[in-house]
């Protein structure tokens, strides 16, 4: 039997198991999806999770159960392109035919001192997990600081102050505002909500080192009692380790495919790919669909004809009850985006389930 192993159980990753499993996957093939986990968590409600108003349960996908799929959990080390091999910390290597990389991200600590020992991170299920106890155990009146005013950055802290009315929550940013990436309309309407809801927001911040409960802003001493980081992501270390071409931002380059030019029968997905718009899960799906559509036309001995990678727009949530969107070049903000965000997530659930 020939093997197709997809590596990462992500958004990318499960996107092209459920659509070869749901067409023409040949008899002589199977498919290996491997995870460090048994179940895909998904990773655009972790902020929610860390805040406390969503469980666990309530962001666990499970992996399709079909007899062409073979399932396999372990901490991957490394992967071999030339000898065709996937490298474990406790287990054998696994061999493979065609592989496809969907290993995600990590955070990106722009070798700041202290940042990755005295920050919490929500860019895993686990450290997701370890985030929500720091930031539960808070006593009454704490302070909690958040690093980074992007997408997620402004979801943490939304979803914060739902969950504990009684903290002190703090945005630091070096840019000029919240969301400096958006439209102006969208920072305003975050910025207004986040005043009304006694969220600080200070811009212009540039970090130098962190301590325990002290963040050094140059000369000034910033006191914070948990610190969550999300000021930047990189690929994971598995990618980061291979030795093939890749963008500014350490993302590996691919052809018109997805496929590593060098190594046509790997392709790279999701976070750890070279594309010409941000790493989001709605294009780590586009990928995935388009990998499927690839690895159909090579069995059938086709020339694979692929489109581009449409992305509907941003969603980002203000809590339960509010929420904005940039959809194509149209902001919207209030409750329609919040309603759309929690249909799509419905939907995330079912669809992969």
């Amino acid at each position: 039997m020939k093997k197709m192993v997809i590596l990462g159980g992500g958004y990318g990753g499960l996107t092209v198991a459920n659509e070869l499993l749901e067409k023409d996957l040949p008899k002589d093939t199977v498919l290996v999806l491997v995870d460090r986990m048994p179940y895909q968590g998904l990773k655009t409600e972790y902020y929610a999770l860390a805040a406390g108003t969503l469980a666990d349960i309530d962001i666990r996908v499970q992996f399709p159960v079909d007899p062409r799929l073979i399932l396999k959990f372990g901490e991957v080390t490394g992967v071999d392109l030339d000898r065709k091999l996937i490298l474990f910390e406790n287990d054998e290597p696994l061999s493979y035919d065609w592989l496809v990389l969907g290993l995600g991200c990590v955070d990106k600590y722009h070798n700041l001192e202290g940042a990755e020992q005295y920050s919490e991170s929500i860019q895993t299920l686990s450290a997701t997990r370890k985030t929500f106890q720091k930031v539960n155990d808070i006593a009454p009146y704490g302070q909690v600081t958040i690093v980074g005013g992007g997408l997620s950055g402004v979801e943490m802290a939304a979803e914060l102050r739902e969950s504990r009315a009684d903290l002190n929550i703090r945005v630091l940013d070096r840019g000029a505002s919240v969301l400096s990436a958006f439209p102006g309309k969208l920072q305003t309407f975050v910025r207004d909500w986040m005043l009304e809801h006694d969220i600080e927001m200070r811009s212009h911040i540039c970090l130098s080192r962190l301590e325990g409960g002290i963040l050094h802003n140059q000369q000034e001493l910033i006191h914070t009692d948990v610190t969550i980081w999300t000021a930047g992501i990189q690929p994971s270390p598995i990618v980061r380790q291979l030795q093939l071409p890749k963008d500014s931002q350490g993302r590996v380059v691919l052809n018109q495919y997805h496929q590593i030019p060098d190594y046509p029968d790997v392709y790279v997905i999701g976070d750890c790919a070279s594309l010409p718009f941000s790493p989001s899960a709605q294009a780590a799906q586009g990928q995935g669909r388009q990998v499927a559509e690839v690895m159909r036309a090579v069995w059938k001995n086709e020339t694979p004809r692929l489109g581009k990678i449409k992305l509907k727009g941003v969603l980002g949530s203000l809590g339960k009850k509010s929420g904005f969107a940039l959809l194509g070049n149209r902001p919207m903000t209030g409750m329609v985006p919040r309603a759309i965000k929690s249909g799509v997530l419905w939907m995330s659930k079912r669809h992969f389930g």
